[in-house]
């Protein structure tokens, strides 16, 4: 079964158990979790070609070099995931948004992860850095804030290291 066929198989399993879901049994949906404006894992390979450009505006959408907090899947892809932070990088034709995964946890040299540095999406001001290895795909109706544009700099290595690893442009 394929990553979509998981994920659409993991959310029936647990709509079909009541949300049954461990101490957030009664919490409410985080935007992105579920439905049609559910965030979902892709595979940079297969999504064909990509525009990538910078051009963030503060109007409550997410635009390519915004952090935006959204309920992205954890990478086994069990229907569990969190609210996270991730850069988006490109707008998609059909209206969604293409975004990398943050992470604070130190990658310094380590992998594929580009250092992007602190601001305002992490409360705590910690450096971040980006997974490429995390290609999420974003609705607009799935995303909980808009948090901070990520200065240019950044997100042109971040753009860079990902033409380089996809080809993208």
């Amino acid at each position: 079964m394929g990553l979509l066929g998981n994920l659409a198989k993991a959310v029936s399993d647990m709509v079909a158990s009541g949300r049954r879901r461990g101490s957030r049994a009664d919490a409410e949906v985080s935007p992105g979790e579920f439905g049609p404006d559910a965030t979902v894992e892709v595979d940079p390979h297969r999504i064909g070609p990509v525009r990538m450009s910078y051009s963030p505006q503060t109007d409550g959408a997410p635009d390519p070099g915004e952090v935006v907090w959204t309920w992205v899947p954890f990478e086994e892809n069990d229907g569990r995931g969190k609210d996270r932070p991730v850069l988006v990088v490109a707008v998609e034709s059909a209206g969604t948004y293409l975004a990398v995964q943050l992470t604070s946890k130190d990658h310094d040299g380590v992998g594929d992860f580009v250092s992007i540095g602190t601001g305002g999406w992490d409360g705590e001001h910690r450096p971040s850095w980006v997974n490429l290895d995390r290609v999420i795909r974003v609705h607009e109706g799935g995303m909980r804030r808009e948090a901070a544009a990520l200065p240019r700099d950044p997100f042109e290595r971040v753009t860079g290291r990902l033409h380089q690893r996809y080809g993208w442009r």
